[in-house]
């Protein structure tokens, strides 16, 4: 492996959407709206080129791998030394090419969905900032430059979902996307603190020796050179630190992730350009968390109490998202909290120990999530911007690129027997029941609870297909729907195909062997998982897969046939079920409250206190007391010694002589 020339071509996969940023950003009013388009896109698959040919280049010799690429010193203060370098492994490099290929499609498509936009221009600049800052974030060496690209991507979520600032739905959804992570940042800072100032952070051994670090490989590696060379003092001092470190990351990461109990920013984000909606929930921003934490596997898997919180965390997320999706009638919205449920199923892998699963859900998810949501945008331009899903049906005669895309993209996430959903959710939920690191039996939990949620996932996604594709049209019937552009349906085309194909990585003929992505995955994952298992003195219990998958394809097809009867074969049934179960059809309808609970328990109160530190603090205190009232006090005493400026000499000499008596008689006392 060329180590010289990764150095060398790395950065240009970040710095490619980043200079289209800058020139869109400085002259894309002068640039016109087909180039601006153009260049966007182009540079980003620039990016996914390039990083096709640093896979190829680094896979000639794996074993040389994880390569860290340092270019200089960012951060050397204090024993603390943090430089700007990039890790090439296979994870970094599986998810370069899921944040820039499917990057990339999202940006043609866009070129026609934003066709006629006045913000045309703006809106491929912050698009380019938001994949620079993904690249950057999956990429970083270190958790310090991670989280450049953590709040980047932040920053720019909430510039895109209130792209249309002049309305007040996006702008009020923006801010709410960029408060409600900051909470969970702040759980990912204090968690860096804590690690940054342990002893986990100083390795005893390598060319760091002495220093504090935040680069993954030393710190990792000496986390295992702890556990390895005495664990019972590391139980002793170390491990009740880490779980506490680690369940701060984790917090970090259900905000950017959105879970439980910090999801409620992303159903609103809908109100952002819908492939805005892809961007952030197939490829980008959600994913960060997940990413994160696989990345911190060494950490999190030493930890049961942290990984039985993240299983169940993810577990209770997955089912709870897929309730609320039954009753939706947006269509994006149902696909928004479809994203918080498949992103659940993500954790309970990664909770449980199977992290490699986690990854191969998150990319499966990109590509058959991606399809959806950009399909929804093709519905909704096709249909005049209309959402409602009960003023759609029957669009498979008018659009059926749209439509078959988009059936096969339902399926691949319901479960369907051969679509990449089928394979990556069969995995997490096999392993679930198999991996022993989660505390307790939150893993079997997780792993129930997860095959529940598959049958409501069937239930729901077909719903989403028939209201909207089958049956007649009950839109405007003086605005017939229309398939939409040939870059739009292109683009939704090969992500149906790679919704389909996506997911045969995941399989093997014979189940005692590694599949290709766990095999690929294994070199990131093995060492930091075996040393956990060693250290807590548990092993995997080996199963045969084929009963798991029995169960997915049962939960399956039963949720398939329910909902087919429900919608198609008896409308009468659902009419009846919403009259008798009008209690439970209205919690659902209302996403359980939740909103209306954190008004009540925090914006309410915060809002109350905010107002009376503003009258009574800022206004009397500080702007009456403090800062006025020091005028007055001066104005005052200028106004009470100003009758001793006499211009008489006598009177200045009398006021000279009481003085000096004072200073005599303070000095004898």
């Amino acid at each position: 492996m060329d180590l010289n020339l990764l150095q060398r071509i790395v950065p240009l996969i970040p710095l490619f959407p980043l200079a289209g940023w800058i020139l869109i950003g400085i002259f894309g009013r002068r640039m016109g709206h087909k180039s601006v388009g153009a260049l966007a896109t182009a540079l980003v698959f620039a990016s996914f080129a390039v990083g096709v040919f640093t896979f190829i280049t680094a896979m000639k010799a794996p074993g040389e791998l994880p390569a860290r690429l340092i270019y200089f010193d960012w951060v050397a203060a204090g024993g603390l030394v943090v430089p700007i370098g990039f890790q090439i492994d296979q994870l970094s490099l599986l998810m370069v090419g899921v944040v820039s290929g499917v990057g990339a499609l999202i940006h043609l498509y866009s070129t026609g969905y934003m066709k006629g936009d006045p913000g045309y221009p703006r809106f491929f600049s912050y698009l380019n900032l938001f994949t620079f800052f993904m690249l950057v974030l999956v990429l970083a060496e270190n958790y310090l430059l991670m989280f450049v690209g953590w709040e980047g991507v932040g920053l720019c979520s909430y510039l895109l979902i209130g792209f249309w600032y002049t309305n007040s739905a996006p702008t009020q959804a923006g801010k709410k996307a960029f408060i409600v992570n900051r909470i969970g940042d702040a759980g990912f800072i204090i968690g860096l603190m804590l690690l940054v100032t342990s002893p986990l952070a100083v390795p005893e051994h390598g060319t760091t020796e002495g220093l504090r670090t935040l680069s993954y490989q030393p710190l990792f590696d000496n986390v295992i050179h702890l556990i390895e060379s005495d664990p019972a003092t590391f139980t002793a001092t170390l491990a009740p630190l880490v779980t506490i470190i680690t369940i701060c990351l984790f917090f970090g990461a259900t905000g950017k992730s959105a879970q439980l109990p910090l999801y409620t920013w992303l159903p609103d984000a809908m109100e952002g350009p819908t492939p805005v909606s892809a961007l952030i929930h197939a490829a980008t921003m959600v994913t960060a968390g997940v990413y994160m934490v696989a990345r911190s596997h060494v950490l999190f898997a030493i930890s049961p109490t942290t990984m039985a919180i993240i299983a169940i965390v993810g577990a209770v997320t997955a089912i709870f998202a897929a309730t609320i999706a039954l009753v939706q009638t947006d269509i994006k919205r149902v696909l928004a909290y479809s994203t918080i449920s498949q992103l659940g199923y993500m954790f309970v892998g990664c909770g449980t120990g199977a992290f490699f699963a986690g990854i191969f859900h998150l990319m499966t998810h990109a590509f058959f999530k991606a399809c959806l949501f950009l399909g929804a945008g093709s519905v909704i331009i096709g249909c005049h911007h209309e959402q409602d899903m009960r003023k759609m049906g029957g669009l498979r005669k008018f659009m059926p690129i749209t439509a078959w895309t988009f059936l096969v993209a339902t399926l691949a996430i319901a479960g369907a027997p051969g679509l990449a959903g089928f394979f990556s959710k069969d995995t997490i939920l096999h392993e679930a029941f198999t991996l022993p690191f989660a505390a307790g039996s939150a893993g079997q939990f997780a792993g129930i609870v997860g095959y529940i949620t598959a049958l409501l996932t069937a239930g729901y996604m077909f719903r989403l297909y028939l209201r909207t594709f089958e049956g007649p049209y009950l839109g405007d019937e003086h605005h017939k729907p229309h398939e939409t552009l040939p870059s739009m349906t292109g683009v939704l085309v090969v992500l149906a195909i790679l919704s389909v194909l996506g997911g045969w990585v995941g399989f093997s003929t014979n189940y005692q062997q590694a599949t290709p992505i766990q095999a690929y995955l294994n070199p990131v994952f093995h060492h930091g998982v075996e040393a956990a298992a060693h250290y807590l003195e548990v092993e995997e219990v080996k199963s045969p897969p084929y009963v798991y998958m029995l169960v997915s394809i049962i939960a399956f097809a039963l949720g398939l046939f329910l909902m087919y009867t429900y919608i198609r074969q008896n409308p009468e049934i659902q009419r009846n079920l919403k009259l008798r179960y009008h209690a439970v059809y209205k919690m659902l309808w209302e996403k359980y409250r939740v909103d209306e609970l954190y008004a009540n328990l925090f914006t309410k109160p915060g809002t109350w206190l905010c107002g009376v530190l503003w009258k009574n603090v800022d206004e009397h205190v500080i702007d009456d007391g403090l800062v006025e009232g020091t005028g007055r006090a001066t104005e005052w005493l200028g106004q009470a010694i100003r009758p001793m400026q006499t211009g008489f000499l006598r009177s200045y000499a009398l006021y000279i002589v009481i003085g000096v008596a004072i200073l005599i008689l303070l000095a004898s006392v």
